[in-house]
């Protein structure tokens, strides 16, 4: 017989409901939130967690609380940050971005979830929107929550519109972690305890076209047909890898000559994050799928999706247009008003003009850095406000990373490569606050070489 206890969590979700709608926690309220904290993260998510944590911050129980509009956000103890970690990219707009909130606030008033079957009139504005705003003729649009649902549905649509089975992907590329989407990644840390995967993909070296083009010549060659190929414009857990000029121009070549399909993963570099509002855009080409993410939530709903060209709407979808991707939450109103407001923000504000001119400023300043440093910081790259620093090993990062969080500024790892912090701010960024970071930079590398 199963045993629940109804009335302690009763007791416990009235509580924390106090805590949501309190404009200010007293002493005992942290001290509650903090112990009762660590042991729901032990005993209900994972007890490798807070650990993990300490890797990269002096206080494993850093707990983010609230946000003040721009870059800074708390912790239950009012305990200030400049947030350079940005949500791995989400906080575009910056924290907690009131005019884009406005619009969410105002759909949650009038219905926050839609009735599936039908139509959602703020679904259709959206995808009108994005097809507008994205290169070329993209046009048909598959909202999802998360960017490994648009992984998800961008392997199923190119297989439908093209009929084959088989993906060329990239050594370090990251598309997310559901069993598609892992196949297609190129981490052996993140593959190996889940295979086999997907049989049908090969892995080529990413910013090499040629080995690209054979591996799909030899799969062909053997009656293999090849669905797609799947690159990030910048790879950004792989370490913030730009690829040699023109490589994504050849790969749209490539793509063309044999007829297989380009995806190009835009979750991280969309929307004016590299100084441009698509990084394909600012390469010359066209996706046959873009998928898109992050950003577009404008910091506050979960919002990802992929919009695709018009060849690759094939009469199957016509006939049942589930076919690709239908998640519950796909679409709902509350994420496409974010969206629609975040794109009406990031057009109207010049965020990609931001960015670029912010970025110009911020790699000028750690590129001086580097040379005072270069023993310790290797080097510095990137392009917009999407930086990488890249640190001699995994333990000069980490311990890097835990210097920055000494000195009230957040910043992590990319994911594929442990070397590299990040570093990626919101747009509005001060230049104070630039100068901040790059000052906490330095002394971070100060204090590690003593």
């Amino acid at each position: 017989m199963t045993v629940t206890n109804k009335e302690l969590g009763l007791e416990i979700a009235k509580r924390v409901e106090g805590y949501i709608q309190k404009d200010q926690l007293s002493q005992e309220d942290v001290d509650t939130i903090l112990k009762e904290s660590e042991a729901n993260y032990n005993e209900n998510v994972n007890p490798g967690w807070l650990p993990y944590r300490e890797i990269m911050s002096t206080d494993p129980m850093f707990s983010e609380w609230s946000q003040r509009e721009g870059e800074f956000f708390s912790d239950v103890k009012g305990t200030e940050f400049i947030d350079c970690l940005g949500g791995f990219g989400i906080f575009l707009a910056g924290h907690k971005n009131t005019e884009i909130m406005k619009t969410v606030h105002a759909q949650l008033d009038r219905y926050p979830q839609h009735s599936q079957d039908l139509v959602n009139p703020l679904q259709g504005y959206f995808s009108h929107l994005m097809g507008l705003i994205t290169p070329g003729d993209l046009q048909a649009v598959w909202p999802t929550n998360g960017g490994t649902e648009a992984t998800e549905a961008a392997i199923k649509l190119s297989k439908l519109a093209t009929g084959g089975k088989w993906f060329i992907s990239t050594v370090n590329a990251y598309h997310g972690l559901s069993t598609g989407a892992l196949s297609l990644i190129g981490n052996a840390d993140y593959r190996s305890p889940f295979t086999p995967n997907i049989q049908q993909v090969q892995h080529v070296k990413y910013g090499d076209a040629e080995q690209m083009e054979n591996a799909i010549v030899n799969l062909q060659s053997v009656g293999e047909k090849v669905a797609a190929v799947i690159l990030e414009p910048i790879q950004g857990e792989g370490g913030i890898i730009i690829p040699p000029a023109g490589y994504l121009k050849k790969v749209r070549e490539i793509c063309d000559k044999y007829g297989v399909a380009m995806i190009c993963d835009e979750i991280q570099t969309g929307l004016g994050r590299t100084g441009a509002l698509w990084r394909t855009e600012a390469e010359g080409i066209v996706p046959d799928i873009l998928l898109f993410g992050k950003a577009i939530g404008g910091g506050c709903m979960p919002l990802t999706g992929i919009i695709a060209r018009p060849w690759m709407v094939t009469e199957a979808l016509v006939e049942n247009p589930t076919l690709v991707s239908m998640p519950t939450f796909g679409g709902n109103p509350l994420a496409m008003s974010a969206g629609i407001a975040s794109i009406r923000y990031i057009l109207e504000n010049d965020i990609p003009q931001l960015v670029k001119e912010k970025g110009e400023y911020f790699l000028k300043k750690l590129n001086e850095i580097q040379k005072k440093y270069p023993e310790m910081l290797k080097e510095v790259r990137g392009t917009g406000l999407m930086i990488g620093l890249v640190l001699p090993d995994m333990d000069i990062m980490h311990d890097f990373c835990k210097e920055m969080f000494s000195r009230k500024v957040m910043t992590s790892a990319t994911m594929n490569d442990v070397t590299v912090a990040r570093i990626e701010p919101c747009a509005s960024i001060s230049y104070e606050s630039i100068d901040k970071v790059c000052e906490v930079i330095e002394e971070s590398i100060q204090a590690l070489m003593k």
